[in-house]
């Protein structure tokens, strides 16, 4: 039986606000951490410019229609399309209502592989039930058939967070289809820690589902049947971006606690650890073993102390920053700031940091190679990253 840690102080409603992440120091040595330092060499620097477009009220997501509009959430429930050619922005119509408060809300938008042909997106967020409050994903048409009035039809719940708790941080519910055409979903533990290790629970796992929101063949645990079947692997805590390399390997960037941010390559039926080790410590300032005190559970790539609060990740395929190719982006709340990642560096290292001076929400690449990024918060702009003319 896992001991049970005592419960640490919640964030207060601010520091929800500020994603459970700003300003941390840690109790352990930085020295001690796996992070390998920052390469500053001028090889390695891309340049880029950057552009200010557009204003959105707390974004939270970013993706882009076949015609190259951008579908843009916002937590208070509204989801937008915006036209960068002429500025246009328009209100979807009939999105479900959500659970907005503390980092609740609407949150991500993923369109299906076949959106062409089937018109479906997907939206996860925030919604009140039984117990109290968890993220779900519904699946709904995108009719775009009135150009002045966007709308969802045959809107159906398919997913849900199991159980639903008290509370309103650490929902993750990010979404992404693979080359499979299965649904990933990252699924955070609430701010309840041992749900992370319970089996019978899908909090504090990465979930990987059919187009429909059920579990898929295949899956560690798909005999067992239940919440269980839907699980690929266990003891993440706010796992807030995903992304697949060129090899087809997923990423996972998690918001640690008080230090301990991570970057974890997802493996089928590991077990990453987490409340029973993290590389960063309760707020409370109760120490949590460090990932090498326990080599069964699978340890970061990389982690950060100080923390860089992730918001997103993206795996960057484009031709317009050469140096970023097949890298991993990483937003940042905390730190105000795009963190550039070498995953196929021996170790895993942070190669650049770029510095927004504004939280980082969203980042999203846009089929020229530019990328799009959101920043956090009311009147969060939309920004485009774009190469500096030579």
């Amino acid at each position: 039986m896992m001991r049970r840690l005592a419960a640490p102080l919640l964030c207060s409603s601010f520091f929800l606000l500020m994603a459970c992440g700003s300003n941390n120091t840690n109790s352990k040595n930085p020295e001690q951490n796996t992070i390998a330092k920052t390469e500053q060499t001028s090889a390695a620097k891309q340049t880029y410019q950057v552009e200010a477009v557009a204003h959105f009220n707390e974004p939270w997501a970013i993706t882009s229609l076949p015609d190259q509009r951008l579908l843009v959430t916002e937590r208070q429930g509204k989801l937008k399309i915006f036209n960068p050619q002429n500025k246009q922005v328009l209100d979807v119509q009939g999105v479900p209502a959500v659970n907005y408060g503390g980092q609740g809300g609407l949150g991500d938008v993923a369109l299906h592989p076949d959106f062409a042909k089937n018109h479906w997106i997907y939206l996860s967020y925030a919604a009140k039930g039984q117990g109290g409050s968890g993220a779900v994903i519904s699946r709904a048409k995108l009719d775009l058939s009135n150009p002045n009035q966007p709308k969802l039809t045959d809107v159906k719940q398919i997913w849900q967070q199991v159980p639903k708790v008290s509370g309103q941080g650490h929902y993750g519910h990010r979404m992404l289809f693979g080359a499979d055409g299965k649904l990933w979903v990252s699924s955070g533990e609430r701010q309840k820690f041992d749900p992370a290790q319970n089996v019978k629970s899908n909090l504090g796992k990465i979930l990987r589902l059919n187009d429909d929101g059920l579990a898929a063949l295949g899956n560690p645990f798909y005999e067992q049947g239940g919440v269980t079947a839907e699980i690929w692997s266990l003891g993440h805590r706010n796992p807030l971006g995903m992304a697949f390399d060129r090899k087809g390997q997923l990423w996972v960037v998690e918001m640690g606690p008080k230090g301990g941010d991570e970057l974890n390559i997802i493996t089928k039926g590991e077990n990453y650890g987490y409340p029973i080790v993290s590389n960063g410590d309760h707020y409370s300032g109760q120490p949590i073993p460090d990932h090498h005190t326990r080599p069964e559970f699978k340890a970061p790539e990389i982690d950060w102390t100080p923390v860089i609060s992730p918001s997103s990740l993206i795996i960057y395929r484009g031709q317009q920053f050469p140096a970023w190719q097949n890298k991993a982006l990483i937003g940042g709340l905390s730190s105000e700031a795009i963190v550039v990642v070498d995953l196929e560096h021996k170790p895993v290292k942070e190669v650049q940091r770029l510095e927004m001076k504004q939280r980082i929400r969203g980042l999203h690449e846009a089929q020229d190679g530019s990328i799009w990024v959101i920043e956090d918060g009311p009147n969060a702009r939309l920004l485009k990253l774009s190469k500096k003319p030579s």
